[in-house]
């Protein structure tokens, strides 16, 4: 996500250092300095004012930077840099409540040593500690937290604006997020859900102004896992919950996926919802599904037996 040298110019500049400051500062040559400062202006992490034949490096008002620089001024003996390369933040990200490394590992979809050895890490310079195997910040490292947070936002933001700028983020974690836009996205990495992607199954609705997308690196194909989490992240009423039971009724979406995909999103009490519906033929206290008669009516309508 940025690497260590970025990170270092983080923590050092101030508002005003030309880059012949920060090589003095961080002991790099200049056209080393260069690159980052280049890398770290795309990012939208800082930008550069021409004083003269010289460029002055000022950091941007992101509030990661904010929460970054605060946590290296506070914590001065402390190597931030050192410690926040590789997937360091991408750890941190999902240390939002006290987790098992099992249960990073299953969310960031890493390998529980790649898990271990980061956390031990931390454990070892004091910022986190363990109960009943459960990882948590000590005092207030908390805010490491935060900064991987507000970063993974701020990039987020970056690639959204670059090609809808006035879409909204409706989701996240540290690797995609799923936005809100009034235009058509044909970027690559951005794939297009929400009830539009419903008529692959041969299920149309009439669709709003709005149109959705998941922006993925790694993804290829949108699945009907993903299609339904991400239905109801865009919303959770009972219209939308309808159209997740018809997708279920009409394809064979397995059950451990999509229940895995519910916990990436923070659905599972959603998804549980869903299958209790289905299973239980309507027999689930919430005003939010139609009543099972009615949702057979719905589903005759789309030839789907129930």
């Amino acid at each position: 996500m940025l690497r260590r040298i970025e990170l270092e110019v983080l923590a050092t500049v101030e508002r005003g250092d030309t880059i012949s400051d920060l090589a003095t500062k961080l002991d790099h040559s200049e056209s080393y300095l260069s690159r980052a400062v280049a890398d770290l202006r795309e990012k939208g992490l800082v930008y550069t004012e021409r004083d003269g034949r010289r460029k002055r490096v000022v950091p941007s008002d992101s509030r990661a930077v904010e929460v970054y620089q605060d946590l290296v001024r506070q914590h001065s003996h402390i190597d931030f840099p050192e410690l926040l390369t590789g997937k360091s933040l991408e750890v941190l990200n999902y240390l939002d409540q006290p987790r098992t490394v099992a249960e990073i590992a299953d969310l960031s979809d890493n390998y529980r040593n790649t898990i271990n050895r980061i956390l031990k890490r931390f454990r070892d310079r004091g910022l986190v500690g363990t109960d009943d195997g459960r990882y948590d910040f000590n005092a207030d490292f908390d805010r490491l937290n935060e900064f991987a947070r507000e970063l993974v936002h701020h990039l987020h933001r970056q690639r959204l604006e670059a090609v809808a700028p006035n879409g909204t983020i409706l989701w996240e974690d540290h690797e995609e997020f799923l936005a809100q836009t009034e235009t058509e996205i044909d970027v690559e990495n951005f794939h297009e859900t929400g009830l539009a992607v419903f008529a692959a199954f041969d299920l149309l609705f009439l669709l709003t102004r709005h149109r959705y997308y998941l922006y993925s690196e790694d993804m290829e194909d949108l699945s009907p896992a993903e299609l339904c989490c991400h239905t109801l992240l865009i919303d959770n009423g009972a219209r939308h919950r309808s159209y997740c039971l018809l997708l279920l009724s009409r394809i064979d979406v397995d059950e451990q996926t999509l229940r895995d995909r519910a916990a990436k999103h923070g659905l599972e009490d959603e998804i549980e919802d869903l299958f209790q519906y289905l299973k239980t033929h309507g027999d689930v206290d919430d005003d939010r599904f139609l009543e099972w008669d009615e949702f057979q009516k719905l589903a005759a309508e789309y030839e789907i037996d129930q």
